[in-house]
């Protein structure tokens, strides 16, 4: 059956903090049926709310030889010194102590792309554009750190500082409202974080899974709103970013088998990933230690993390959850939340009802990120026209058979009254 693009969750309007829901967007969605009869459309993946496989009928194969990912030998884990670079993704950070990235944590985009297909099975193109996103945002256009700020590995005369790396990257690349870490300014794992999410996985017969990661991310969602007074959604790291935060631990962290061939996803996997120690509840987190567990296995290479797989998980939890559209923030007090309307960012190319249509949510957040990249580039590069080439190309690969409406303008004055936003300063830090 196909689905309407105005079918949506109203249902979900009372599971999240009504006070983190635009009221624009709340109006609109309250006004659209139930979507109790969604089964497919974007992409022809059936299953909503989360695609179980990759073609119709046919789980994914399992093929122990291609899948298994080595800890050992060449790939066993090295602990970082103090001039290695850490930071805030737990999968990187892996790769890193396990050879899969260069261990200084500093690599190039082929790098990026080789190895995050190699040691969890991301898709080409999802790996392409993220690397490349990467490397201009947070590196030199060649390459980027995992961690913080280093010396440019090219010297380019263009640079006007050191690249920030993610961990300097808040608002461009990572955001607030983490599975784990804890919003910008104590962005360190909080034990108290994970301990929540692997209690949820106790309490489902020792599995996480999508469904249980959207019902955390409800919840972390509310806690930002609730204690942050800086909490601020941008369009990427928002609509994009946050997304893949939730969906990639279980995408990429659950241990795929014969039996299980979507993946197991328990608490000593989650463990290993997160570099957690000790015995519910009292766990202690040594950040930067984070590796890949004994007999695990990655996606195969039949059913790679793609684009419009991800796109599907997204959508999924948007339909659930619609406050994860939410552009917008606090206005410098905890429960301060105001949306603004993509259409006014937008000159209407983007509305609250079409952002659930097809791939619209990750068009308008790639595309985005694109129309804001003149004004962060003008801090990091004293020519920007290179880093933008190299961001429009991407940006078009990534969206290229996406059917995304053309994004040409974009008010960056609608964040204006946003201290998360306009109190950020090029190197990660907020203006006193």
């Amino acid at each position: 059956m196909r689905v309407s693009i105005y079918t949506l969750v109203s249902a979900a309007l009372s599971a999240g903090p009504v006070s983190a829901f635009p009221a624009h967007l709340a109006e609109t969605f309250s006004k659209l049926r139930s979507a109790s009869d969604i089964r497919s459309e974007p992409n022809g993946i059936p299953s909503c709310p989360f695609a179980k496989r990759q073609l119709p009928g046919v789980d994914p194969p399992f093929d122990a030889e291609t899948q298994y990912v080595s800890n050992t030998g060449d790939h066993a884990f090295v602990a970082p010194s103090s001039n290695d670079q850490r930071g805030p993704c737990p999968g990187l950070n892996a790769m890193a102590n396990h050879g899969y990235l260069p261990h200084n944590g500093v690599a190039s985009i082929q790098e990026f792309i080789t190895g995050t297909m190699e040691a969890f099975g991301m898709g080409i193109d999802l790996a392409t554009f993220l690397a490349i996103y990467g490397a201009v945002l947070d590196g030199d256009l060649t390459s980027y750190s995992i961690g913080g700020p280093v010396p440019s590995l090219l010297k380019l005369g263009g640079l006007l500082g050191e690249p920030q790396g993610l961990s300097g990257s808040h608002n461009k690349y990572e955001g607030d409202a983490s599975p784990v870490h804890g919003d910008f300014g104590n962005n360190l794992p909080q034990v108290s974080q994970f301990t929540a999410l692997y209690e949820l996985g106790q309490a489902n017969s020792d599995s996480i899974d999508l469904e249980l990661l959207t019902q955390f991310r409800v919840q972390r969602f509310s806690d930002s709103i609730s204690q942050n007074p800086y909490f601020f959604s941008a369009p990427f790291s928002g609509l994009i970013v946050s997304n893949a935060a939730y969906t990639f631990i279980y995408r990429f962290m659950a241990n795929k088998t014969a039996e299980n061939p979507q993946g197991i996803l328990n608490g000593e996997i989650l463990k290993s990933f997160y570099a957690v120690t000790g015995e519910f509840p009292d766990f202690t987190i040594t950040p930067g230690h984070e590796h890949f567990p004994d007999n695990w296995y990655k996606r195969n290479p039949l059913d790679y993390y793609t684009i419009p797989y991800f796109n599907l998980d997204a959508l999924a939890m948007q339909l659930e959850h619609p406050q994860f559209l939410s552009v917008g923030g606090n206005t410098g007090k905890v429960n301060s939340f105001v949306g603004v309307d993509p259409a006014a960012l937008t000159d209407g190319v983007f509305n609250a009802p079409n952002l659930l249509e097809g791939n619209n949510a990750f068009c308008f957040g790639v595309q985005g990120a694109l129309q804001m990249a003149p004004d962060i580039l003008k801090g990091l590069f004293g020519d920007i026209t290179e880093a933008l080439v190299l961001l429009s190309s991407a940006v078009g690969n990534a969206t290229q058979g996406l059917s995304c409406p053309q994004l040409t303008n974009f008010d960056e004055g609608q964040f204006a009254q946003f201290p998360g936003y306009t109190g950020l300063k090029p190197d990660g830090e907020y203006k006193a």
